[in-house]
């Protein structure tokens, strides 16, 4: 099973060289899961991407859908936000990463996330992160 954070999604939506990367490693018949609040993450960067005059509206609406299109399953984040609170208190990292890292172990997934440092706290902690060479293509 794979978590896909909004970064990864919106790269391999994108067709970055590292978002194919991550299409590359992944196993087909895997079940791709996310927490519900990633359409809100990927709407905000979708309006950055407008904002910043790197896509069209049309592109940034189409860019969301096949991000989102991307997850099997969306995790309810009222099953989520203790845990992710504390363990954002307790880590000293962002209470958003951390929905990640929570529903991967639980799952006992792999978290799929181009965010190094959300990489570097998953491997303290025991998560299963991919990490990419940063000079893939």
């Amino acid at each position: 099973m794979i978590v896909l954070d909004t970064n990864a999604a919106v790269a391999i939506a994108m067709g970055t060289d590292l978002g194919d990367a991550l299409v590359m490693l992944r196993n087909p018949d895997e079940r791709v899961i996310a927490p519900s609040f990633m359409h809100a993450e990927v709407a905000h960067v979708m309006s950055k991407y407008v904002r910043g005059g790197y896509l069209e509206v049309s592109q940034a609406v189409d860019c969301a859908r096949d991000a989102l299109l991307l997850v099997d399953e969306f995790r309810d984040d009222a099953s989520l936000w203790t845990e992710a609170l504390t363990e954002s208190l307790r880590l000293g990292h962002s209470s958003y990463d951390l929905f990640y890292l929570v529903l991967a172990r639980r799952e006992g997934a792999t978290l799929f996330t181009l965010d190094r440092k959300l990489q570097k706290l998953c491997d303290k902690n025991g998560v299963n992160a991919v990490w990419l060479d940063w000079n893939f293509g």
